[in-house]
């Protein structure tokens, strides 16, 4: 009772502000029930762990939520004109009749399509040429109507182009369910299947459907099944189970369509099997898993490519000759040598060559391996990333990819393997944007073990070197996810205000290859922030922010980072933004009946190892929120969020609220019809983030 009165009384605030009325709302107080957590290393005690409700129907947990989303509303009221002006400034930079690059498969060209106005495309296809009438595929608008959330996260049409498979979400849990549509009647069928990944995938009878089932409490994706349509789930056949809770797995076809196979993987180790999608019966295993060992194997002609870290920290090539596949790694052969500077990303094959996607130096770039010989395409800029694109059909010449940089917009290129020719299919639209106005620079930021770590700037022409600047800072660096500089439409209004941006490549990524990630996960995570520190220390040093001006950002794990330096650092920061925050790191490892928590022991260690749970505690937000000023801080998360439960950023701010001293504001926002991707839609998600970008230019004292 005590919690839905605090409810009325901040939602009766927020009316009034909105009705002219001078009045400052109370920060909400969650109650404290004492409760332990108990594990083989030790006794914690945790006075709102009560906020966790796994059937988020609580009333007294659900009236906390409202209290603090009408607190926010009332703290960000006064900067409503400026969030909506932010949101129209980045809908300007946004083409609403945007579409796609066609790609070719199987006689049809794909592309997706906006119309004017919509928060989702349609999915077209035309049969023979990208001009030919286009067949309507999937209205997603239509279909997202009625539901608060939507997403269409997979799509697979059958070998013969008459049926589609695909994987939908109402709720944003990342429970998808499988349903197919006749692409001849537009109709749909009556197969359905609940609790899947979006991952499917076709056999060439055009009736067999190869998809994963999830866990039904822990989310995972364990079990590969066949479904025939017309059959009862029921009668689904389970071709493989993977029973490592620390394994995740999917399913693919090989690039020249002949196999369908199926991957496990952890952080340190993978393990594949796969079968001729004519008869996708006999799963054949490449090799065997062993902790350390990572491989993915592709298909070409009459042989195996392999990406493998064997004898090759950064990865390398190797192949193999369908007949001595059951050889397992004595059968490998070297296509490229080991290196200590380039880190092999990605790879695909084509029918004369190999398309690279590798890192060196910092960046993301493409080289086209043909004959022994090896050549890099061109980039014009210190910073910037190149991906491989679509590529579905391997007898080509021409390679596409993707170029990017903080000022070029996303570039869609093609080139020929042959001549080296370049392409531009698209440029994609950023209305009232232009490059020129605009500079990136690549510098590197010397840490305190004296680590150089590269950061991508961008700033808007005219902006002073002289320590007045204000900064905005994000980074991530978990998981060995790397963070590639690109435009976004949503940041151009804040450097059209003089904010410098800044992409910190922290270490526990692998932009700098293998041993990047190496030193910034498990018992060197600390690493990672101790990095992101630095780095701000660094450019404001070097006079490209003024201290006390300083914006951070992070997201999930990038969210432990934030997490991670408001505890460490909070003089530093002027704002911390800390979307979907993963900040309650022992409670949330010690229990494997949350999603994701056994995927990660050789992310963030188990904690039923006390050397683990030491170093884990040392570090965990939650636990080590302390009686101190903290900067501003925004904090937001989902209801529905399966990533990074409701609850962590639920209990952190509780106790910061608790403890924190000062008078900074400390703002929490929580989506409840979202997951851990936010609200879905086109343009929610830039209405979402006027609200935190209102909020950092108030605290960095810039003029909205």
């Amino acid at each position: 009772m005590k919690m839905l009165l605090l409810a009325g009384a901040a939602l009766a605030t927020v009316a009034s502000a909105a009705a002219g009325a001078q009045v400052t709302a109370q920060p909400p107080r969650a109650a404290k029930k004492p409760h332990q957590v108990t594990s083989p290393n030790g006794t914690r005690e945790d006075d709102y762990y009560w906020l966790r409700d796994d059937t988020r129907e609580n009333p007294e947990m659900l009236a906390y939520l409202a209290a603090e989303n009408a607190y926010a509303d009332s703290t960000l009221a006064s900067l409503k004109p400026l969030q909506d002006r932010l949101y129209a400034e980045t809908v300007s930079h946004i083409k609403q009749d945007d579409s796609s690059v066609p790609f070719r498969q199987r006689g049809y060209y794909y592309q997706t399509r906006f119309t004017p106005g919509a928060d989702y495309p349609v999915v077209e296809r035309r049969k023979g040429t990208a001009d030919a009438p286009a067949e309507l595929m999937f209205d997603q608008p239509a279909m997202a109507k009625g539901h608060k959330f939507f997403a269409l996260s997979d799509w697979s049409v059958s070998p013969d182009n008459h049926l589609a498979a695909y994987a939908e979400d109402t709720v944003g849990r990342r429970q998808y369910t499988l349903k197919v549509k006749d692409l001849t009647t537009g109709q749909p069928l009556a197969d359905t299947i609940t609790n899947v990944e979006p991952n499917l995938v076709w056999a060439d009878d055009n009736r067999t459907l190869f998809y994963i089932a999830k866990d039904p409490v822990t989310l995972r994706g364990y079990r590969v099944m066949a479904h025939v349509l017309g059959t009862p789930v029921s009668a689904d056949r389970l071709v493989y189970e993977e029973r490592d809770d620390t394994f995740q797995m999917g399913i693919s076809r090989t690039s020249d369509d002949r196999f369908i196979c199926i991957g496990v993987s952890a952080t340190v180790s993978d393990e594949q099997r796969c079968a001729p999608a004519a008869a996708p019966t006999d799963f054949a295993l490449v090799a065997p898993r062993a902790r350390e060992f990572r491989y993915g194997a592709d298909h070409m002609g009459d042989r195996w490519i392999i990406r493998t870290n064997r004898d090759a920290r950064n990865y390398k090539l190797v192949t193999v000759a369908d007949r001595d596949l059951a050889r397992g790694v004595a059968g490998w052969r070297d296509l490229t040598p080991a290196s200590d500077s380039v880190f092999i990303e990605d790879f695909k094959p084509f029918r004369g060559f190999i398309a690279l996607d590798q890192r060196e130096g910092g960046n993301r770039m493409i080289r086209l391996l043909t004959d022994g010989r090896s050549s890099a395409v061109k980039a014009d800029e210190p910073a910037y990333q190149m991906q491989l694109s679509v590529n579905p059909e391997p007898d080509t010449d021409w390679v596409r990819y993707t170029y990017a940089s903080l000022v070029t917009p996303t570039t869609t290129y093609e080139v020929s393997a042959t001549t080296g020719e370049r392409r531009v299919l698209k440029v994609a639209p950023v209305p009232g944007y232009d490059p020129a106005d605009y500079v990136t620079e690549r510098v590197w930021a010397t840490a305190r073990d004296g680590t150089k770590v590269p950061v991508s700037l961008v700033y808007r022409k005219g902006v002073r070197r002289d320590g007045t600047a204000p900064l905005f800072q994000y980074a991530y660096g978990s998981y060995g996810l790397s963070m590639d500089p690109a435009v976004d439409p949503a940041r151009i209004a804040l450097l059209d205000r003089g904010v410098v941006y800044a992409l910190a490549h922290i270490r526990g990524g692998q932009e700098m290859g293998r041993g990047w990630y190496d030193d910034g996960h498990l018992l060197h995570k600390k690493n990672s922030f101790t990095d992101f520190v630095d780095v701000t220390r660094y450019l404001v040093a070097q006079k490209y922010a003024a201290p006390g001006r300083v914006a951070a950002m992070g997201g999930s794990a990038g969210g432990l980072l934030m997490g991670a330096v408001a505890n460490m650092a909070p003089q530093d920061y002027a704002l911390i933004i800390a979307q979907v925050p993963f900040v309650d790191v022992v409670t949330t490892m010690l229990d494997a009946s949350i999603p994701l928590t056994t995927f990660e022991y050789d992310e963030w260690g188990n904690p039923a190892r006390k050397p683990y749970y030491d170093y884990m505690l040392s570090y965990s937000p939650y636990d080590n929120v302390a009686a101190k000023p903290y900067p501003a801080m925004y904090v937001s998360t989902g209801l529905w969020d399966s990533q990074v439960q409701y609850y962590e950023p639920t209990k952190w701010v509780a106790r910061l609220r608790e403890r924190m001293t000062g008078d900074a504001p400390l703002v929490y926002r929580i989506n409840m019809e979202a997951g851990h991707g936010g609200k879905s839609g086109r343009f929610e998600r830039y209405r979402q983030g006027a609200e935190w970008q209102a909020f950092a230019l108030q605290r960095l004292k810039v003029a909205g």
